[in-house]
C-alpha cells in the first residue's frame, strides 16, 4: 500500500474509534426515579447527544448542548446550539446561561447527564459577574498565542468562569450528575477537559495569576481583579455539592492510537506507541521525533523498519509570524526541515477534530520529496516555518489533510512511517 494512504487509514481508524456512536451506547445510565436532563458542550457534544437519543429508551425531560459552528447534528429531544471556537461569542455565552437555568431546582431523584468533549471551554464562555464577553475574547486570543500549555490555559479559564471549574455540577445539586467525556487533553485530567465544568478543581486563583505573569499576558482590569481578589475561586474537592457527581471517560487519545496500531499490524507494519501525552513547542517536538525516526531508519534502533511511530498529545505554538498555521502542520514542517528529505520516512500529523489551528484543515502529509517539491515551487521551508505558515506550505503542495467536521476530538494524532528504504 502507498505510504500516505496507509497513514490516512490509520488516522481514520483513530477518529472512528472515538466517534460518539461507537462509545456512548456502552455507558448508558440506569433510568432515574425522577427527571433526566441532558446537557453538554464540545465539538462532539451534538453527535454525543444524538448517539444517546438513539440508544436511550426512556424519557428525556429537557436537554441543551452547545457545539462548534458546523458540528451540529439533528436531535429530536435535545436542543443543539452552535457557537464560536476557539474565540468565544455571544451565542456560546447565552447558551451557557440557559444551561445553568435548565438545571435549577432539581431534586435528589433527578439525573443530569452531561456530555463533554474538547472545545467545551470556548463554547461555555459565561463570565463571572463584572466580566464582559469582550474581556473573555481578549484573554482567549492572548492565551492561544502565548505558548502556554492546554493545562495552563484551562487553569486560567476555570478561574474566570461562572460555569467551569465544577460550577455546573454544583448548580445541579442535589441531583445526581453523570458526565460522559471524550478526552482531548494530555493525561486525560477531567479538570482540563472543557475546563472541568462538572469536576472539582484543586487549582487556585493564585496559580492562574502566576500563569498570566509567566507568559506576560495583559489582563483587562475586571479579569485581574477576579484573580487577585480570589473572587474567581472554583469549586474545590470535598465540596458537598459535588458528592453526587460521577465522571466517566468514554474515549481517549490512547484508545485512538491503539485503533491506529491495529491497522498498521494488518498491513505488516509494526506499530510503536511512543506516548499519548506529548507536549511542548510543536517545532521542538518535530525536531525531536525527526531524530528518533532517523535513528530507526539508519541504525535500526530502537526499532527495526518497517514500523510506524505513533503519538498523541497537544503541542503548542508561540506565534511570531503572520502565516496560516496550526500546531500539527508546524510540527510536521519542523520535522520535514530536520529530516531534509531522508529516504523512506513518511508522516501524517492532524487534529482528530478536523481543525488544526483556526483552519478547516485537519493537518498534512510529509514525504521524502516534500522539501524538494517546495523548492521547485520557489518556497523556502525554513522561511515558512519561521512565519508559522504550515498550512500555506502544505496546501501549496497539495498535501493538506482535509476531513471536514469529524464530530469527535481526541487531540492530536501523529504517525511516522519508516519503510526501511534506502538502507
Amino acid at each position: 500500500m502507498e505510504p500516505c494512504h496507509l497513514l490516512q487509514q490509520m488516522f481514520e481508524a483513530a477518529v472512528r474509534s472515538a466517534r460518539p456512536e461507537a462509545c456512548i451506547p456502552q455507558h448508558l445510565p440506569a433510568p432515574p426515579y425522577g427527571r433526566l436532563i441532558v446537557i453538554g458542550a464540545g465539538k462532539a457534544s451534538a453527535a454525543m447527544a444524538r448517539a444517546f437519543e438513539e440508544a436511550w429508551d426512556g424519557e428525556i425531560s429537557g436537554g441543551l448542548v452547545v457545539t462548534r459552528y458546523g458540528y451540529e447534528v439533528p436531535c429530536s429531544r435535545i436542543e443543539v446550539v452552535a457557537a464560536a471556537h476557539p474565540v468565544p461569542d455571544q451565542a456560546g455565552m447565552t447558551a451557557a446561561a440557559r444551561m445553568l437555568e435548565l438545571v435549577q431546582g432539581l431534586r435528589q431523584e433527578d439525573l443530569v447527564l452531561c456530555l463533554i468533549s474538547g472545545g467545551g471551554s470556548a463554547l461555555l464562555p459565561l463570565p463571572l459577574p463584572g466580566v464582559t464577553l469582550a474581556d473573555k475574547q481578549e484573554i482567549s486570543r492572548q492565551l492561544l498565542k502565548s505558548g502556554a500549555s492546554i493545562s495552563e490555559i484551562n487553569c486560567v479559564r476555570r478561574h474566570l468562569s461562572a460555569i467551569k471549574g465544577g460550577r455546573l455540577a454544583a448548580a445541579c445539586h442535589p441531583a445526581r450528575v453523570l458526565t460522559l467525556a471524550i478526552s482531548d487533553v494530555p493525561g486525560d485530567n477531567p479538570a482540563d477537559i472543557a475546563s472541568g465544568p462538572t469536576v472539582a478543581d484543586p487549582t487556585t486563583c493564585a496559580e492562574a495569576l502566576a500563569i498570566i505573569r509567566r507568559y506576560k499576558i495583559s489582563l483587562p482590569g475586571p479579569l485581574l481583579h477576579c484573580l487577585e481578589s480570589g473572587s474567581g475561586e472554583s469549586v474545590k474537592p470535598g465540596d458537598v455539592r459535588m458528592s453526587n457527581a460521577e465522571y466517566r471517560l468514554v474515549a481517549t487519545p490512547q484508545g485512538a492510537l491503539e485503533a491506529a496500531a491495529l491497522v498498521a499490524q494488518e498491513h505488516g507494519v509494526t506499530p510503536h506507541i511512543l506516548s499519548d501525552r506529548i507536549e511542548g513547542e510543536a517545532r521542538d517536538v518535530g525536531k525531536a521525533l525527526a531524530g528518533i525516526a532517523l535513528q530507526v531508519a539508519e541504525k535500526q534502533q530502537p526499532f527495526v523498519p518497517p514500523c510506524v511511530l505513533l503519538s498523541g498529545g497537544e503541542t503548542t505554538v508561540t506565534v511570531r509570524g503572520t502565516g496560516r498555521g496550526g500546531r500539527n502542520v508546524e510540527f510536521l514542517l519542523s520535522m520535514g526541515v530536520a529530516l531534509d528529505g531522508a529516504a523512506g520516512i513518511y508522516a501524517l500529523a492532524g487534529d482528530t477534530d478536523g481543525v488544526d489551528g483556526q483552519e478547516e484543515i485537519a493537518g498534512a502529509f510529509l514525504a521524502p520529496d516534500t522539501l524538494q517539491r517546495a523548492w521547485e515551487k520557489g518556497v523556502n521551508p525554513k522561511v515558512s516555518l519561521d512565519n508559522n505558515d504550515g498550512h500555506g506550505f502544505f496546501q501549496g503542495l497539495g498535501d493538506s489533510l482535509v476531513t471536514g467536521p469529524t464530530l469527535t476530538n481526541v487531540n492530536d494524532f501523529r504517525a511516522i512511517l519508516i519503510t526501511g528504504e534506502g538502507r
